[in-house]
């Protein structure tokens, strides 16, 4: 079974899915189906159970909106992906909160060259666990915030929050 909790959160419900204590989705959605419907299929036929605390998933959120920045970097989390894909989630976790990469330097420190920015940003758009993999910490080179999948917004105020 995939077990999930909705958080509220000051920029809006964050839906958590995990798999035996392993997150798997996360996204700002007040819907967790929504995460779901983005899983393999071996992951769906689990199904989907709406519960009432994840635990320490759900602790790690807390605490970091309540400004420990590092509260997410422990909790585990699988995605699928090829050993490129996968590469780029990982240096995403390295990303300290406060801090923000170019697509080329996520590309660098995923031992890629630079000029795989676009498998940089293709792995951030094929991300299924913001804010956990911290997709938001990934800015254009050429200034801006870029896209993110719940919303300029949502990732300005991530930016915002880790900054302070």
């Amino acid at each position: 079974m995939i077990d999930a909790q909705i958080l509220p959160t000051p920029i809006g419900p964050l839906s958590l899915l995990a798999h035996e204590g392993v997150i798997v989705a996360a996204g700002f959605t007040p819907d967790p189906a929504q995460m779901f419907a983005r899983l393999t299929p071996q992951l769906q036929a689990l199904g989907l159970d709406v519960v009432e605390d994840l635990g320490a998933p759900a602790e790690a959120v807390r605490a970091y909106l309540a400004g420990d920045l590092d509260a997410l970097d422990d909790v585990p989390v699988e995605q699928p992906g090829s050993p490129t894909r996968k590469r780029l989630h990982q240096a995403l976790r390295e990303v300290k909160a406060g801090t923000t990469v170019s697509y080329a330097e996520l590309a660098e420190r995923a031992g890629m060259p630079r000029t795989a920015a676009r498998a940089a940003g293709a792995a951030c758009a094929q991300n299924l666990i913001a804010p956990f993999v911290p997709c938001h910490r990934v800015l254009p080179s050429t200034g801006g915030f870029g896209g993110y999948y719940y919303g300029v917004p949502v990732k300005e105020w991530l930016l915002g929050h880790e900054a302070s």
